[in-house]
């Protein structure tokens, strides 16, 4: 049988934080402080970064990599709001494209959940990764170090 064009997968990502969902939700709603948690990685230029951060609303993200594993090479990333319910969830459907072709596209949820000693959250995504891409668990991965950032913007 021939290897599938598309491989589809679903994972989930549980994070708890010693501050209120109202302090996570405000790292999503923030332009500032959401490009440091998810646009400023070492290794990439940010070219761009927009956000309209409502139901419907836009953001876009482009980057060149400065070195491994595409020097030189662009990057994107469009993400439209789906649903917004402020300090409790955010909804979004996104594509990631490398020099302009799209290699994925993904529904991801963060649910913010108040707990005795913050907030809990859980982050799933269900996505569609084309030929050559990353894949879910590169993906899973990156998400995992996102989160770990979003740790460090929250609680500092």
């Amino acid at each position: 049988m021939q290897q599938p064009a598309v491989i589809h997968s679903t994972f989930v990502i549980e994070r708890s934080f010693s501050v209120t969902p109202e302090r996570v939700f405000a790292a999503f709603a923030d332009p500032a402080k959401k490009r440091r948690w998810i646009a400023e990685n070492r290794g990439v230029t940010v070219e761009d970064f927009q956000m309209d951060f409502r139901p419907g609303g836009r953001e876009t993200a482009r980057y060149r990599f400065l070195g491994e594993p595409f020097p030189g090479k662009a990057f994107s990333n469009a993400t439209v709001y789906q649903d917004i319910v402020p300090n409790r969830l955010i909804v979004i459907a996104y594509t990631m494209a490398l020099e302009g072709r799209v290699f994925s596209s993904s529904q991801a949820t963060f649910e913010l959940l108040a707990s005795d000693t913050g907030t809990d959250l859980v982050f799933t995504e269900q996505g569609a990764y084309f030929e050559g891409a990353d894949g879910p668990k590169m993906r899973e991965d990156g998400w995992r170090l996102l989160i770990g950032k979003l740790a460090k913007e929250v609680e500092s």
